[in-house]
């Protein structure tokens, strides 16, 4: 029978998959909490369970059939690639899940971790569909943290990974998937001042019918966004307004509020002060989601109005300074260079 003579992350996570049991179900199989679990699996070698812990998976290890064991020694085998099994299935949907809220949060360690843990653990020409589905998913959602984070260019970028996302969901044929990627190598394309070729992709993917209503919205918000930048505010706040119309259509208050705080871009772009104070104002309070980068994102906006009107550039100065303080916090590199250029400050 295959033993361990030192338990750490790495082993506790083989063992879970090899007695195919979710991260749920593996900690009350152990008598161990849930966020034990998830700690082993994180942190993998760099984690040991504490002595009487390891007795437990020692105990756990020589009770599983001879197929689990089986599957625990091919799992700690030296090329360390095993095809994903049916319960790695559900713990991997797990983790995406965690990741997803971490995301959100810009707990971005964490949800690198999670993400690592299962892309770093699989080649993806020997999963499955459904496992390649997962792989996807989670190559998506490093983009989405590499895209917060500010990383969009070059190979450890957002757009990187949506662009081998995008290869695999073209590969299973989930078109839905690929148009959302496509969406997002549009933003990532903005945020890199490409704006004509963003507003271009943005106004194709609004009358994409793969996507859904809100997403095809979202495009013909953003159509705006790139056009502000651009310095077009007129048609951009006729754009945004729309959109946002639309949101309110369809109930959803968080993509609504987001384009006021947009609007309140174009607004001050075209020197309409007072509309822009109105509609920051607006989205201030009426924001759905209370994160970091949203709070910066809008202290961020509201900073660049107030500093447009020399009565009130004191407190867009102070406004702006706390953006700052939260974005450094946080890591949001795109958030500070945003507030560095409104400062006029140059880079070195």
């Amino acid at each position: 029978m295959v033993s361990v003579d030192q338990w750490t992350g790495r082993e506790a996570g083989a063992l879970r998959a090899a007695l195919r049991m979710s991260t749920r179900a593996f900690a009350e199989h152990l008598g161990v909490a849930l966020r034990t679990v998830a700690k082993w699996e994180s942190l993998g070698l760099a984690t040991r369970p504490r002595p009487d812990t390891q007795a437990i998976l020692d105990t756990a290890l020589a009770r599983a059939d001879t197929a689990a064991q089986s599957r625990f020694e091919r799992a700690l085998s030296p090329d360390g690639q095993t095809p994903a099994h049916p319960a790695d299935h559900e713990a991997w949907t797990e983790d995406i899940e965690r990741a997803v809220v971490c995301i959100s949060r810009q707990d971005f360690p964490f949800a690198s971790a999670l993400l690592d843990r299962w892309l770093g653990s699989h080649e993806p020409h020997r999963l499955d569909d459904k496992g390649r589905y997962l792989y996807g998913r989670s190559l998506v959602l490093l983009g989405d943290l590499r895209r917060d984070q500010g990383a969009i260019l070059g190979p450890l970028s957002a757009s990187h990974s949506y662009l081998t996302a995008r290869d695999m969901f073209t590969e299973l044929g989930i078109p839905r998937r690929v148009a959302q990627i496509d969406l997002s190598l549009a933003v990532v394309q903005e945020m890199s001042g490409r704006l004509d070729g963003s507003a271009r992709r943005y106004e194709q993917l609004a009358d994409d019918e793969r996507l859904g209503a809100r997403d095809r919205a979202r495009s013909r918000l953003w159509v705006g966004t790139a056009l502000s930048k651009k310095g077009d505010n007129a048609y951009a706040a006729e754009i945004m307004t729309a959109a946002a119309r639309e949101f309110e259509r369809l109930g959803e208050p968080e993509d609504w509020s987001v384009a006021h705080q947009k609007l309140a871009l174009a607004h001050r772009g075209a020197g309409e002060l007072d509309q822009a104070l109105h509609c920051i104002d607006i989205a201030r309070t009426t924001c759905a989601v209370d994160s970091p980068l949203q709070r910066v994102r809008l202290d961020t906006a509201h900073g660049h109005i107030l500093l447009s009107d020399t009565a009130t550039r004191d407190d867009g100065s102070r406004v702006l300074d706390q953006a700052e303080q939260v974005a450094r916090r946080y890591g949001l590199s795109h958030q500070l260079r945003s507030i560095e250029d409104i400062r006029g400050i140059p880079r070195g």
